[in-house]
């Protein structure tokens, strides 16, 4: 027999998680001025470059596997990096210099004007990732963050932010993954036309 309380609880997430993703609804114009800037970099021959930590991270190395391997359909490879996946680069960088600029030394020599830089935080606060979307634009990036928590301080200082409306870092990680998703199919059907 089944704990009616867990289920409760289960039903209770569940449509907690589904409001918040019907409320992202209203970031469509700012996912569709993101996909055209990706699409503007790509076509130009520049790169996308991801970063963010923990979850967010690996949201950052799922994107680049999209761009990199394929969404859905067989074409040409897409340039993409995520920051986080050379453990020797991020441990050097934090021991050598500090976590807070574990992104932005890789920004100032990986990023190129015309890039798009990607950062992903939750708490919209991580100080590495707004000191990398800071990196970036002084190089000549459009910069996209996916945020949380009102955008906390990041927001002030991207180009194109998609603030989920909500402080459950569990929740704005579900939407993240959807907009990404978004950005990542449309992207690709485009690059292909």
């Amino acid at each position: 027999m089944y704990n009616l309380n867990t289920q409760e609880k289960i039903r209770n997430y569940i449509l907690s998680s589904s409001e918040i993703v019907d409320s992202s609804i209203s970031l469509a114009p700012n996912i569709e001025k993101s996909i055209t800037a990706i699409v503007k970099c790509l076509r130009k021959g520049n790169k996308v470059v991801l970063f963010g930590n923990g979850g967010s991270a690996a949201d950052a190395q799922h994107i680049a596997a999209e761009l990199i391997g394929r969404f859905s359909i067989n074409r040409k490879s897409l340039p993409a990096i995520a920051l986080s996946d050379n453990p020797s680069t991020i441990t050097a960088i934090s021991n050598d210099f500090s976590f807070d600029l574990v992104f932005s030394r890789q920004c100032e020599s990986l990023i190129s004007k015309g890039d798009i830089a990607i950062g992903i935080s939750t708490s919209g606060n991580s100080l590495n990732v707004k000191k990398g979307i800071n990196t970036s634009k002084k190089n000549g990036a459009t910069t996209i963050a996916l945020l949380g928590n009102k955008g906390g301080t990041i927001k002030k200082f991207v180009d194109i932010p998609l603030i989920v409306n909500s402080t459950s870092t569990p929740h704005i990680q579900e939407v993240h993954r959807i907009i990404y998703h978004v950005i990542c199919e449309i992207v690709e059907k485009k690059l292909v036309e």
